[in-house]
């Protein structure tokens, strides 16, 4: 009886010890996949920092080479126009058209362009309950 007993000892502390073990690996790599993650994050971050810089750079080149034949006021408006219109067109690209209605997918139902549901239009006009008394009506 006491050797059963010992072993069932055995057997509890070893399940201890893979379960240590279980845990340790799994934490190691989520650590892991956390670095990888934060480099990969600030490599975008660092990307669209000079992605703005460039941007601003070619807004001050076009409106530097505006400015050789114009005054310096009109070239910095034309310049301010022509970026407008790209914030404005990439606006529109990035949102759905008012006509095209979406289905949701929690509730089936359409959807203005900006997500807003509402009821589906009905087939038939309403009626009031009134018969017809239009030239047709044959009472």
């Amino acid at each position: 009886m006491d050797r059963l007993d010992h072993l069932e000892h055995l057997d509890k502390h070893l399940v201890d010890e893979l379960a240590q073990v279980a845990r340790e690996t799994v934490r190691d790599e989520l650590r892991e996949q956390t670095r990888r993650q934060r480099r990969r994050a600030a490599l975008y971050a660092g990307s669209g920092a000079a992605a703005l810089y460039a941007g601003a750079a070619l807004a001050l080149a076009l409106g530097l080479g505006l400015a050789t034949g114009l005054p310096d006021w009109a070239a910095a408006l034309i310049t301010a126009a022509v970026l407008a219109a790209v914030a404005y067109a990439l606006r529109a690209a990035a949102r759905p058209s008012r006509g095209h209605r979406e289905a949701s997918p929690a509730h089936g139902s359409a959807t203005d362009g900006r997500g807003v549901p509402y009821p589906p239009m009905p087939s038939t006009p309403p009626t009031t309950g009134q018969a017809p008394t239009g030239p047709h009506d044959h009472r």
